[in-house]
C-alpha cells in the first residue's frame, strides 16, 4: 500500500462527508459533535497512467498500483493536547498517519452546529495548529528527557538526536507547527 491520510478538523466541519466522497464508504455523518469516536478508514485505488505505460513496455506478471488508506478521526476541540473532547485519542490517531487533510468549515448554515458558535474559519485552522504544536511539543520534551538517560550509557545516537530535538524544541515553543 501507498501512504495514509488522516482526516482532521474540528467537530462537525465535513470530514466523514468528506470520507465518504472519497472512499464511498457510507459512514454516519451527523449534525452532532464527535459523531466519529472511533477512526473509520478506506483504501482509495490510486490509478497513474505512468504505471500503465511502464506495464506496457516492461509487461510483469501482475500490475500492483498504489493505494491511499484514508482515516476519518474524531474532531478536535481546543485542549485537545491536554486531553479535552477526545484529545489524547485523536492525537494518537493522528500520530499513526503520513499525511493530514486539514478540514475546515467555511460556510454558514444554521442547521449544521459549530463547536465554537460560530464560522471563523482562520480560528478553526489556529486551533487544530495549536493543537498539534502543543502535542508535538510534548512529544518532544518527553524525548529530550529519554534521549538524556540514553546519552548517560554513551549512545552516539541518542546524542545526535539530542542536537535535532534542541533544534525543534525552540520552534515547538513558540506555537510553530
Amino acid at each position: 500500500m501507498g501512504f495514509n491520510c488522516g482526516i482532521v478538523g474540528l467537530p462537525n466541519v465535513g470530514k466523514s462527508t468528506l470520507f465518504n466522497a472519497l472512499t464511498k464508504a457510507g459512514i454516519a455523518a451527523e449534525n452532532f459533535p464527535f459523531c466519529t469516536i472511533e477512526p473509520n478508514t478506506g483504501i482509495v485505488p490510486m490509478p497513474d497512467l505512468r504505471l500503465d505505460a511502464l506495464a506496457a513496455i516492461v509487461k510483469p506478471i501482475r500490475v500492483l498500483p498504489t493505494s491511499m488508506e484514508f482515516v476519518d478521526i474524531a474532531g478536535l476541540v481546543a485542549g485537545a493536547s491536554k486531553g479535552e473532547g477526545l484529545g489524547n485519542q485523536f492525537l494518537a490517531n493522528i500520530r499513526e498517519t503520513d499525511a493530514i487533510a486539514h478540514v475546515v468549515r467555511c460556510f454558514e448554515d444554521e442547521n449544521v452546529i459549530h463547536v465554537a458558535g460560530k464560522i471563523d474559519p482562520l480560528d478553526d485552522i489556529s486551533t487544530i495548529n495549536t493543537e498539534l504544536a502543543l502535542s508535538d511539543l510534548d512529544t518532544v520534551e518527553r524525548a529530550l528527557i529519554r534521549v538524556s538517560k540514553s546519552m548517560r550509557g554513551g549512545d552516539k545516537e541518542a546524542a545526535q538526536l539530542k542536537l535535532s530535538l534542541d533544534k525543534v524544541l525552540p520552534v515547538l515553543s513558540e506555537g510553530s507547527p
